[in-house]
Protein backbone atom coordinates (compact mmCIF):
# COMPACT_ATOMS: atom_id res chain seq x y z
CA UNK A 1 0.00 0.00 0.00
CA UNK A 2 1.65 3.65 -0.60
CA UNK A 3 1.87 5.64 2.24
CA UNK A 4 0.32 8.39 0.90
CA UNK A 5 -3.29 6.37 1.28
CA UNK A 6 -2.65 6.11 4.68
CA UNK A 7 -4.88 9.32 5.76
CA UNK A 8 -7.76 6.76 4.54
CA UNK A 9 -7.06 3.81 6.83
CA UNK A 10 -8.41 2.98 10.21
CA UNK A 11 -6.55 4.66 12.95
CA UNK A 12 -4.53 6.79 10.72
CA UNK A 13 -3.90 9.17 13.31
CA UNK A 14 -1.92 7.05 15.42
CA UNK A 15 0.11 5.73 12.41
CA UNK A 16 3.75 6.23 11.75
CA UNK A 17 6.76 4.74 10.39
CA UNK A 18 10.03 3.78 11.54
CA UNK A 19 12.85 3.21 9.30
CA UNK A 20 14.50 -0.47 9.81
CA UNK A 21 15.90 -2.94 11.13
CA UNK A 22 15.64 -4.08 7.21
CA UNK A 23 12.34 -3.19 6.55
CA UNK A 24 10.53 0.62 6.53
CA UNK A 25 7.59 -0.22 9.14
CA UNK A 26 3.86 0.62 9.73
CA UNK A 27 3.30 1.02 13.13
CA UNK A 28 0.42 2.61 15.27
CA UNK A 29 0.34 3.07 18.49
CA UNK A 30 -1.10 4.41 21.15
CA UNK A 31 -2.13 4.08 24.95
CA UNK A 32 -0.38 3.64 28.34
CA UNK A 33 0.75 0.93 30.92
CA UNK A 34 2.79 -2.51 30.05
CA UNK A 35 2.79 -3.16 26.43
CA UNK A 36 1.29 -5.26 24.35
CA UNK A 37 2.56 -6.11 20.92
CA UNK A 38 -0.05 -6.99 18.10
CA UNK A 39 0.76 -8.96 14.88
CA UNK A 40 -1.71 -9.67 12.09
CA UNK A 41 -2.35 -12.66 10.29
CA UNK A 42 -1.58 -13.33 6.56
CA UNK A 43 -2.60 -10.79 4.52
CA UNK A 44 -3.73 -8.98 6.68
CA UNK A 45 -2.89 -5.50 8.66
CA UNK A 46 -3.17 -3.25 11.20
CA UNK A 47 -6.51 -2.58 10.07
CA UNK A 48 -7.97 -5.87 11.40
CA UNK A 49 -6.97 -4.68 15.08
CA UNK A 50 -8.81 -1.32 14.52
CA UNK A 51 -11.73 -2.04 16.90
CA UNK A 52 -9.49 -3.60 19.70
CA UNK A 53 -7.16 -0.86 20.05
CA UNK A 54 -9.11 1.78 21.87
CA UNK A 55 -10.61 -1.09 24.64
CA UNK A 56 -6.74 -2.60 24.92
CA UNK A 57 -5.44 0.99 25.07
CA UNK A 58 -7.18 1.96 27.99
CA UNK A 59 -5.10 -0.43 30.09
CA UNK A 60 -2.09 -0.82 28.10
CA UNK A 61 1.16 0.65 25.83
CA UNK A 62 -0.75 -1.14 22.67
CA UNK A 63 1.56 -1.40 19.47
CA UNK A 64 0.53 -2.87 16.28
CA UNK A 65 2.71 -3.43 13.44
CA UNK A 66 2.33 -4.08 9.76
CA UNK A 67 4.32 -7.74 8.88
CA UNK A 68 6.74 -7.13 6.03
CA UNK A 69 5.52 -6.60 2.49
CA UNK A 70 2.58 -6.35 3.72
CA UNK A 71 -0.55 -3.24 4.72
CA UNK A 72 2.01 -0.43 4.87
CA UNK A 73 5.22 -1.83 5.92
CA UNK A 74 7.75 -1.47 2.98
CA UNK A 75 9.91 -4.42 2.53
CA UNK A 76 13.12 -4.43 2.57
CA UNK A 77 15.09 -7.33 1.28
CA UNK A 78 12.63 -10.25 -0.22
CA UNK A 79 14.46 -13.33 1.45
CA UNK A 80 13.16 -12.48 4.85
CA UNK A 81 9.61 -13.26 4.92
CA UNK A 82 9.11 -16.38 6.73
CA UNK A 83 8.97 -17.10 9.95
CA UNK A 84 12.09 -17.35 11.63
CA UNK A 85 13.05 -14.07 9.87
CA UNK A 86 10.42 -12.55 10.37
CA UNK A 87 10.33 -13.10 14.57
CA UNK A 88 14.42 -12.22 14.14
CA UNK A 89 13.47 -8.63 12.29
CA UNK A 90 10.72 -7.81 14.97
CA UNK A 91 12.59 -8.43 17.91
CA UNK A 92 15.29 -6.00 16.26
CA UNK A 93 13.03 -3.64 15.92
CA UNK A 94 11.90 -3.86 19.90
CA UNK A 95 15.05 -2.84 20.88
CA UNK A 96 15.86 -0.49 18.56
CA UNK A 97 12.39 1.44 19.83
CA UNK A 98 13.10 -0.05 23.49
CA UNK A 99 9.80 -1.81 23.48
CA UNK A 100 9.41 -4.38 26.34
CA UNK A 101 6.15 -6.14 25.55
CA UNK A 102 4.83 -8.08 28.32
CA UNK A 103 2.57 -9.93 25.89
CA UNK A 104 2.28 -10.38 22.17
CA UNK A 105 -0.70 -11.07 20.52
CA UNK A 106 -0.74 -12.81 17.37
CA UNK A 107 -3.66 -13.69 14.76
CA UNK A 108 -3.52 -16.77 12.68
CA UNK A 109 -0.19 -16.88 10.75
CA UNK A 110 0.63 -13.65 13.05
CA UNK A 111 -0.05 -16.38 16.18
CA UNK A 112 3.00 -18.43 14.89
CA UNK A 113 5.38 -14.89 14.60
CA UNK A 114 4.33 -14.05 18.29
CA UNK A 115 5.57 -17.71 19.50
CA UNK A 116 8.96 -17.92 17.63
CA UNK A 117 9.03 -13.68 18.98
CA UNK A 118 8.30 -15.43 21.91
CA UNK A 119 10.96 -17.37 22.26
CA UNK A 120 13.69 -15.05 21.71
CA UNK A 121 12.14 -11.75 23.33
CA UNK A 122 13.96 -11.74 26.73
CA UNK A 123 11.38 -11.82 29.46
CA UNK A 124 9.69 -14.55 28.29
CA UNK A 125 6.77 -12.13 27.33
CA UNK A 126 3.37 -14.39 27.53
CA UNK A 127 2.03 -15.38 23.95
CA UNK A 128 -1.71 -14.97 23.09
CA UNK A 129 -3.14 -16.38 19.78
CA UNK A 130 -6.38 -15.68 18.31
CA UNK A 131 -7.27 -18.39 16.48
CA UNK A 132 -3.38 -19.03 15.63
CA UNK A 133 -2.86 -21.23 12.92
CA UNK A 134 -0.18 -23.83 14.68
CA UNK A 135 -0.42 -26.48 12.28
CA UNK A 136 1.35 -27.64 9.11
CA UNK A 137 -0.82 -28.56 5.82
CA UNK A 138 -1.04 -32.14 5.11
CA UNK A 139 -0.88 -34.49 2.77
CA UNK A 140 -0.94 -33.09 -1.00
CA UNK A 141 -1.83 -29.50 0.29
CA UNK A 142 1.98 -29.41 2.25
CA UNK A 143 3.31 -30.77 -1.48
CA UNK A 144 1.30 -28.21 -3.57
CA UNK A 145 0.53 -24.98 -1.75
CA UNK A 146 3.72 -23.58 -0.61
CA UNK A 147 5.29 -24.53 -4.07
CA UNK A 148 2.64 -22.90 -6.02
CA UNK A 149 3.41 -20.19 -3.74
CA UNK A 150 7.19 -20.22 -4.76
CA UNK A 151 6.62 -20.31 -8.17
CA UNK A 152 3.50 -17.53 -8.11
CA UNK A 153 6.16 -15.58 -5.91
CA UNK A 154 9.09 -15.36 -8.30
CA UNK A 155 6.79 -14.97 -11.53
CA UNK A 156 7.07 -11.37 -12.75
CA UNK A 157 3.64 -9.78 -12.73
CA UNK A 158 2.15 -12.77 -10.49
CA UNK A 159 0.87 -9.99 -8.14
CA UNK A 160 -0.69 -7.54 -10.36
CA UNK A 161 -2.92 -10.69 -12.18
CA UNK A 162 -3.86 -11.48 -8.97
CA UNK A 163 -4.72 -8.86 -7.43
CA UNK A 164 -6.63 -7.14 -10.94
CA UNK A 165 -8.54 -10.73 -10.73
CA UNK A 166 -9.60 -11.00 -6.84
CA UNK A 167 -10.22 -7.39 -5.85
CA UNK A 168 -13.80 -7.78 -6.87
CA UNK A 169 -16.19 -7.06 -3.97
CA UNK A 170 -18.58 -10.07 -4.40
CA UNK A 171 -15.17 -12.56 -4.81
CA UNK A 172 -13.83 -10.75 -1.36
CA UNK A 173 -17.19 -11.40 0.33
CA UNK A 174 -17.36 -15.35 -0.58
CA UNK A 175 -13.39 -15.29 0.72
CA UNK A 176 -14.36 -13.77 3.91
CA UNK A 177 -17.26 -15.79 4.75
CA UNK A 178 -15.41 -19.26 3.67
CA UNK A 179 -13.43 -18.33 6.92
CA UNK A 180 -16.72 -18.42 8.87
CA UNK A 181 -16.53 -15.12 9.78
CA UNK A 182 -19.16 -12.40 8.87
CA UNK A 183 -18.14 -8.64 8.55
CA UNK A 184 -19.56 -5.14 7.97
CA UNK A 185 -19.35 -3.36 4.82
CA UNK A 186 -16.00 -1.70 5.73
CA UNK A 187 -14.51 -4.45 7.12
CA UNK A 188 -15.00 -6.28 3.82
CA UNK A 189 -13.74 -3.33 1.91
CA UNK A 190 -11.14 -3.15 3.63
CA UNK A 191 -9.70 -6.63 2.53
CA UNK A 192 -10.45 -5.86 -1.05
CA UNK A 193 -8.59 -2.61 -0.77
CA UNK A 194 -5.72 -5.23 0.27
CA UNK A 195 -6.01 -7.77 -2.18
CA UNK A 196 -6.33 -4.84 -4.84
CA UNK A 197 -2.79 -3.44 -4.26
CA UNK A 198 -0.04 -5.68 -5.70
CA UNK A 199 3.03 -4.39 -2.87
CA UNK A 200 0.54 -5.79 -0.38
CA UNK A 201 0.18 -9.23 -2.54
CA UNK A 202 3.42 -9.93 -3.20
CA UNK A 203 4.48 -9.68 0.68
CA UNK A 204 1.55 -12.01 0.85
CA UNK A 205 2.83 -14.84 -1.42
CA UNK A 206 6.44 -14.29 -0.39
CA UNK A 207 5.41 -15.05 3.41
CA UNK A 208 3.59 -18.27 1.97
CA UNK A 209 6.30 -18.99 -0.30
CA UNK A 210 9.23 -19.07 2.93
CA UNK A 211 6.59 -20.36 5.55
CA UNK A 212 7.53 -23.57 7.32
CA UNK A 213 6.12 -24.34 10.95
CA UNK A 214 8.51 -26.97 11.66
CA UNK A 215 10.97 -26.14 13.65
CA UNK A 216 7.99 -24.10 16.17
CA UNK A 217 6.11 -27.42 16.23
CA UNK A 218 8.85 -29.29 17.21
CA UNK A 219 9.46 -26.75 19.92
CA UNK A 220 6.11 -26.04 21.62
CA UNK A 221 6.16 -28.74 24.08
CA UNK A 222 9.10 -26.68 25.79
CA UNK A 223 7.77 -23.85 25.91
CA UNK A 224 7.55 -22.16 29.38
CA UNK A 225 5.64 -18.81 29.32
CA UNK A 226 1.96 -18.00 29.45
CA UNK A 227 -0.09 -18.71 27.10
CA UNK A 228 -3.13 -18.05 25.79
CA UNK A 229 -5.33 -19.48 22.82
CA UNK A 230 -8.28 -17.54 21.94
CA UNK A 231 -10.78 -19.77 19.37
CA UNK A 232 -13.96 -19.22 17.17
CA UNK A 233 -16.03 -22.11 17.42
CA UNK A 234 -17.06 -21.46 13.43
CA UNK A 235 -13.26 -21.09 12.28
CA UNK A 236 -13.65 -23.03 9.19
CA UNK A 237 -9.95 -21.86 8.35
CA UNK A 238 -8.35 -22.88 11.68
CA UNK A 239 -10.46 -25.33 13.62
CA UNK A 240 -10.70 -24.27 16.88
CA UNK A 241 -9.78 -28.10 17.60
CA UNK A 242 -6.04 -26.84 16.86
CA UNK A 243 -6.31 -24.62 19.74
CA UNK A 244 -7.53 -27.56 22.18
CA UNK A 245 -4.62 -29.52 20.60
CA UNK A 246 -2.40 -26.95 20.95
CA UNK A 247 -2.89 -26.20 24.75
CA UNK A 248 -3.16 -29.41 25.91
CA UNK A 249 0.49 -29.91 25.02
CA UNK A 250 1.99 -26.99 26.38
CA UNK A 251 2.72 -26.20 30.60
CA UNK A 252 1.02 -23.18 30.72
CA UNK A 253 -1.48 -22.55 28.57
CA UNK A 254 -5.37 -21.57 28.74
CA UNK A 255 -8.25 -21.44 26.12
CA UNK A 256 -10.83 -19.52 25.50
CA UNK A 257 -13.88 -20.61 22.98
CA UNK A 258 -15.80 -18.06 21.57
CA UNK A 259 -18.92 -19.59 20.87
CA UNK A 260 -20.37 -18.99 17.04
CA UNK A 261 -17.28 -16.77 15.69
CA UNK A 262 -15.01 -17.33 12.84
CA UNK A 263 -11.45 -16.81 11.99
CA UNK A 264 -11.78 -13.33 12.07
CA UNK A 265 -13.31 -13.51 15.43
CA UNK A 266 -11.21 -10.58 16.95
CA UNK A 267 -12.98 -8.32 14.35
CA UNK A 268 -16.40 -9.55 14.81
CA UNK A 269 -16.57 -9.17 18.53
CA UNK A 270 -13.54 -7.20 19.26
CA UNK A 271 -14.85 -5.84 23.08
CA UNK A 272 -15.02 -9.34 24.00
CA UNK A 273 -11.79 -10.39 22.89
CA UNK A 274 -10.27 -7.03 24.37
CA UNK A 275 -11.66 -8.22 27.20
CA UNK A 276 -10.17 -11.52 27.27
CA UNK A 277 -7.27 -9.99 26.98
CA UNK A 278 -7.05 -7.60 29.69
CA UNK A 279 -8.17 -9.68 32.06
CA UNK A 280 -5.98 -12.12 31.12
CA UNK A 281 -2.71 -9.86 31.14
CA UNK A 282 -3.75 -8.37 34.44
CA UNK A 283 -2.66 -11.54 36.06
CA UNK A 284 0.80 -12.16 34.49
CA UNK A 285 3.83 -11.65 36.54
CA UNK A 286 6.17 -8.22 35.91
CA UNK A 287 8.23 -8.52 33.17
CA UNK A 288 12.31 -8.87 33.58
CA UNK A 289 14.01 -5.84 33.40
CA UNK A 290 17.23 -7.11 31.42
CA UNK A 291 16.26 -6.19 27.26
CA UNK A 292 18.96 -8.30 25.38
CA UNK A 293 17.04 -10.08 21.99
CA UNK A 294 19.09 -13.36 21.66
CA UNK A 295 18.06 -12.82 17.36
Amino acid sequence: MRWGQINTWPNAHLSRRIVGPVHRWHVQETGEGPTLLLLHGAGGSTHSYRDLLDDLAKAHHVIALDLPGQGFTQLGARHRCGLDAMAADIAKLCVQEGWKPVAIVGHSAGGAVAFRLGQILPGKPAVIGINAALVSFSGLAGVLFPAMAKILATLPFAATLFSGASDNPERIKALIDSTGSVLNAEGLDLYRRLVADKAHVDGTLLMMAQWSLDRLLRDLEGFDQNILLIAGTNDKTVPYAISKQTASRMKNADLVLMESYGHLAHEEEPAEVANNIIDYVSGLPQPRSSFTASV
